[in-house]
């Protein structure tokens, strides 16, 4: 999922890209995952959750091993081919683990994305050792054998979600119809607003750590690294914390805490607090997302796959919308601090949401055991 930014200066040398052309492969990756994020739920629905990861992989092994002989029109084909892989997945993966787990789906989601973080910083490491070897092509074709063989491993697998997925009865359904949940715009703003949030700290710390640096180091670059390793610890260590505290509690704490740390962060003048409150950040942001998929499965239930698309489609809008609202507005400001001031009220918005939602459901109730 993360494979672009590593690569793209490979790309952009071997293809001879300008930055805006550069820029329309970040464009294709994002439109192309909103696309299989809004085809997840009727798959799911229709070939259920195993079918459809397998799809997945396989597509997004076929997207990377195109890459390396690829000319720039191709090229871009290929980005869109695995954008819409991981946007198929991302969704159906996340719902299968808050559905296999229903009376402990935070603590899973919360492994879970703390596993995809660990692939997420591997990846920029992976992809340096190969570009000294020479050997960028060689990892690429590694990198689709890999998903290959996941896809074989997991074709040898069956899914107790989709054996009992025909049991499921409207009489069951936490929700008749989810379009005309009272929630539903609401929450849909929420994801937009996290991811659009964390994407922002995380894009634009390095930035602004930059511009405080008085010398020759370079010790600034490497400032979102706290952010995100913070974020996976965070994810790591926050199945614990759900062993004493509600989730939505928890999603409070954790916001309080990020909007503290961007607070940090905008009245830095120096490289030490910037540091400290990016790590914050980090840590506060690092259970919300889990727990906010969990939530979405709490109170949607059997219905959730219906509306799980555009949800997640809309959080991938914010990620790229929020950290775009920070370069417009330091621009004209002409104050990265002033820019930055979108996560600040981003976290501030979410921790009214929680604690105006305190006593959402801690379980599924249309969940009888293991699923």
């Amino acid at each position: 999922m993360t494979l672009l930014g590593p690569i793209l200066p490979v790309l952009s040398t071997r293809w001879g890209l300008n930055d805006m052309q550069a820029g329309y492969l970040f464009l294709a990756q994002f439109a192309s995952s909103c696309l299989g994020m809004l085809m997840s739920g009727v798959l799911v629905r229709r070939y259920g959750y195993r079918l459809t990861l397998l799809f997945g992989l396989a597509l997004m092994a076929v997207g990377i091993a195109l890459l390396p002989r690829a000319d720039w029109a191709f090229g871009l084909t290929a980005v869109c081919i695995f954008g819409v892989a991981f946007g198929t997945n991302t969704p159906a993966t996340n719902l299968f683990v808050a559905r296999s787990y229903p009376q402990g789906s935070a603590p899973a989601l919360n492994l879970l994305n703390s596993s995809w973080g660990i692939g997420a910083m591997a990846c920029p490491l992976l992809m340096a050792v190969a570009q000294r070897a020479h050997r960028v092509p060689l990892f690429l074709y590694g990198l689709a054998a890999a998903l290959m063989v996941l896809v074989a491993a997991m074709s040898a697998v069956s899914f107790r979600a989709d054996e009992e997925r025909p049991l499921a009865t409207k009489a069951s359904s936490k929700v008749a119809n989810p379009w005309k949940h009272r929630l539903l715009p609401i929450i849909a703003v929420l994801f937009f607003v996290y991811v659009g949030s964390e994407t922002s700290v995380g894009g634009w710390v390095a930035s602004y750590a930059r511009r405080l640096s008085t010398g020759p180091s370079t010790f600034w670059a490497i400032t979102p690294s706290f952010f995100w390793g913070a974020l996976l610890l965070g994810r790591a260590s926050a199945p614990l914390a759900l062993r004493k505290i509600h989730e939505t509690k928890l999603a409070a704490a954790g916001v309080a805490l990020a909007a503290f740390g961007i607070g940090l962060v905008l009245m830095s003048r120096t490289m030490t607090p910037v540091v400290v409150g990016a790590s914050l950040a980090g840590l506060g942001f690092a259970s919300v997302y889990p727990i906010n998929i969990s939530l979405l499965s709490h109170w949607f239930g059997e219905t959730t796959t219906r509306i799980s698309g555009v949800i997640f489609a809309t959080g991938n809008l914010g990620g790229a919308v929020l950290p775009w609202l920070v370069g417009v507005i330091s621009t004209q400001l002409g104050s990265l601090r002033a820019g930055l001031t979108v996560p600040l009220f981003g976290a501030v918005g979410m921790l009214v949401f929680y604690i105006a939602h305190q006593k959402a459901p801690s379980q599924n109730p249309t969940a009888s055991g293991a699923v």
